[in-house]
């Protein structure tokens, strides 16, 4: 073959490479931002959009993230590719994280006799049982009531950020091409 390995890939490096890239994780990151900061729209738009997916992709509401994002973004004039990348933000490296946090923010947030307490094994059972009646009091209804001013936080966050690296991105990008059309070659 024109294109083969002379010594295959063992079972070994093919797990460390789908745990750890060759070109690391950084790269991934990267290729993600310069994807968003690429887009044709103005700072704003893509600034409300990256905040939009980040807001929707701080909620328990897995598998409908990119919708609420685009919804969201669309109520703002956002850009809805942007919104729909940064839902990226809620990956199985985070989505503990989010799930955790919104659940004590929101058990801190309700009045303590109206959330039972309740464990990760209590929580584990009810959900191989399926019984989400019974899970609505005790674990949903925190996590939605955490989710909120986590979303909110996280657009008020994400939304200066992107802006200005948006603007910036934009500014140096148009300053290249003047200097490239102004040099004769």
């Amino acid at each position: 073959m024109l294109f083969r390995r002379r010594e295959p890939v063992t079972i070994s490096e093919r797990l460390r490479a789908f745990f750890w890239p060759r070109k690391g994780l950084s790269r991934g990151l990267r290729c993600v931002v310069l994807r968003v900061l690429r887009l044709k729209s103005s700072p704003h738009s893509i600034a409300v959009g990256v905040a939009a997916g980040a807001a929707s992709s701080l909620t328990p509401f897995f598998g409908f993230h990119i919708v609420f994002a685009v919804i969201i973004a669309a109520l703002f004039s956002g850009n809805l590719l942007a919104a729909a990348i940064t839902t990226a933000l809620a990956n199985p490296i985070t989505i503990p994280v989010i799930l955790t946090a919104s659940y004590e923010l929101g058990t801190a947030l309700m009045e303590p006799q109206a959330v039972p307490a309740i464990g990760g094994p209590e929580i584990a059972r009810m959900i191989e049982r399926l019984d989400l009646a019974e899970l609505w009091g005790p674990v949903f209804k925190p996590m939605i009531v955490g989710s909120l001013p986590l979303a909110i936080g996280g657009a008020l966050i994400f939304y200066p950020l992107s802006y200005q690296a948006a603007r910036l991105f934009q500014e140096r990008r148009r300053r290249a091409r003047a200097q490239r059309v102004g040099t004769p070659s």
